[in-house]
């Protein structure tokens, strides 16, 4: 068994994580998640103003707690994550110590892994260090260094085929992963001297990316596109059928800032950048338009509705490399069940033939 699962008593091995997509994962999706014994994760999204209505309704979600199949918990058996660039710690921490989410995500500090440092001090201060704490990396270098300097629970280690924002350059996590591994070991230990455990993320979204991804040295996986088709995401009808008719996501989508500039969404640190499906915004950027114009195209294009989403629509379409795996809508429960089941048929099947 995982040695994560034992921080989280209600989900099951391999552990399957819904990313804190900003805007998209709210309460119903990570609640949903956690009930089939995941981990979800609800988006504060760029800031903390609206966390505590958002714990406030994954606890009457979760008011059935033996649906998660625990009768006690100390902790909300939710996640919360940050970016962090953006987010205020001091709006959050008295959100935090009131409810206590089982785990903390931080994401893009301003202007080092340092600034993470009070984020981390001040959650685990406020919960008794009973709320965990995730940071994303996408690199070996920035790994090591949270490691020594923040000593989270988890590493977070997303390769270049994940959708949305991450490192505009790095690695997959075909690689990324286990040279993290081999790196971070036991010789960097987290909280208590427990080992760092790694949760890879970036271009998973089935249960042979989860299989994979535990061989290579993940704990668990965590999933986002693959969530974007599930009724629980709070996503326009017009993004989801984009999700669902997208393929060979290597080369429909690309990493990019346009998206950003044409929603008026600036503070993003310099290496950063996003990943989403190719459409008419990128293409007319690419070819030479002004900012202001494409701008203003994307506002009329949001007039449009679902009209507006597209490979000749403006509207942005967040999604990883991933997306030509996903092909039908199914409930955020149902996708958990059916990826972990695959992934530990896949595992145990490997111990059995390694044994004969």
């Amino acid at each position: 068994m995982s040695a994560i699962i034992n921080d989280y008593p209600w989900t099951a091995h391999p552990l399957v994580v819904s990313a804190p997509m900003a805007r998209v994962a709210k309460p119903p999706l990570a609640v949903a998640v956690s009930k089939a014994q995941g981990l979800g994760f609800i988006a504060a999204g760029y800031t903390s103003d609206n966390l505590d209505d958002l714990l406030e309704e994954a606890t009457n979600l979760l008011s059935d707690r033996k649906i998660i199949h625990s009768n006690d918990f100390s902790v909300l058996p939710v996640g919360v994550g940050f970016i962090t660039w953006s987010a205020s710690l001091k709006t959050a921490i008295p959100v935090i110590r009131k409810h206590c989410p089982c785990a903390v995500w931080l994401f893009a500090p301003p202007t080092g892994f340092q600034d993470l440092v009070p984020w981390a001090t001040q959650i685990r201060d406020a919960t008794s260090n009973r709320t965990k704490i995730w940071v994303q990396i996408g690199s070996v270098a920035d790994a090591i260094q949270v490691a020594r300097v923040v000593r989270p629970d988890v590493l977070v280690v997303q390769g270049s085929d994940a959708g949305g924002h991450s490192l505009a350059r790095g690695a997959s996590i075909v690689t990324l992963v286990p040279e993290v591994y081999d790196k971070i070991g036991n010789e960097i230990q987290g909280p208590g001297g427990k080992p760092i455990q790694l949760i890879a993320a970036g271009g998973i979204c089935d249960g042979r990316g989860v299989a994979a991804a535990v061989n290579l040295g993940a704990q668990g996986c965590v999933l986002g596109t693959r969530f974007l088709a599930s009724p629980e995401s709070m996503i326009a009808q017009g993004y989801q059928d984009e999700i669902l008719r997208a393929s060979d996501g290597g080369s429909t989508t690309v990493r990019t800032k346009i998206y950003d500039t044409v929603r008026d969404i600036h503070g993003w640190p310099d290496e950063y950048n996003g990943r989403g499906l190719i459409n008419q915004t990128y293409v007319d950027a690419v070819q030479g338009m002004m900012e202001e114009e494409n701008r203003e195209l994307y506002l009329q294009a949001m007039e449009e509705g679902d009209q507006g989403y597209g490979p000749k629509g403006r509207l942005t379409t967040y999604a990883g490399t991933g997306v030509g795996l996903v092909n039908k809508v199914m409930a955020a429960s149902e996708i958990v069940i059916s990826v972990r089941d695959l992934a530990y048929k896949l595992l145990y099947r490997q111990k059995q033939m390694s044994r004969l």
